[in-house]
């Protein structure tokens, strides 16, 4: 197995563990104040796992590769996850954990198309059904809920 796959199912069990474990912690808990938490907590784990790797010796010595562009968009990419970090915490709180991950998860059409659109990536048949097929599934998902069934 391509380790990139391996990575991609922790990653998603990681996710489902936002979902459930935030559901969980909102309650009673602003959600401005929930996401702070959460990133000061991140921030945290990642500045001691960048020590660790020496990650930092980089960016001080200046070896790191951190022009300037990279920097405007890892601040892009920062702002963005901070946006959609407010947003689903905020989605958490009042809707049920599963439709509101399955809409969280519109992300990945998104990403396939804007990926074409902007990376020059060229998907095969099979990723278009894929794509087809996963928006249609987070549809049934979350279209389920608003009818009141979830």
């Amino acid at each position: 197995m391509s380790h990139w796959i391996g990575l991609g199912l922790l990653a998603a069990l990681a996710a489902a563990g936002v979902a459930i474990f935030g559901r969980i912690g909102l309650a009673g808990t602003d959600t401005v104040l929930a996401t702070t938490l959460r990133s000061v907590v991140m921030a945290a784990g990642l500045v001691v796992l960048s020590g660790i790797n020496g990650n930092w010796r980089a960016v001080f010595a200046d070896e790191a590769g951190l022009d300037g562009r990279a920097w405007l968009y890892i601040f892009l990419a920062a702002a963005c996850g901070a946006a959609s970090w407010l947003a689903y915490f905020a989605a958490l709180k009042i809707g049920p954990a599963g439709p509101v991950a399955a809409l969280d998860r519109l992300s990945l059409p998104l990403v396939f198309v804007l990926g074409v659109w902007f990376l020059g990536e060229k998907p095969g048949a099979q990723g278009w059904v894929g794509l087809a097929l996963a928006t249609i599934g987070i549809y049934l998902i979350a279209s389920d809920a608003v009818r009141g069934t979830a």
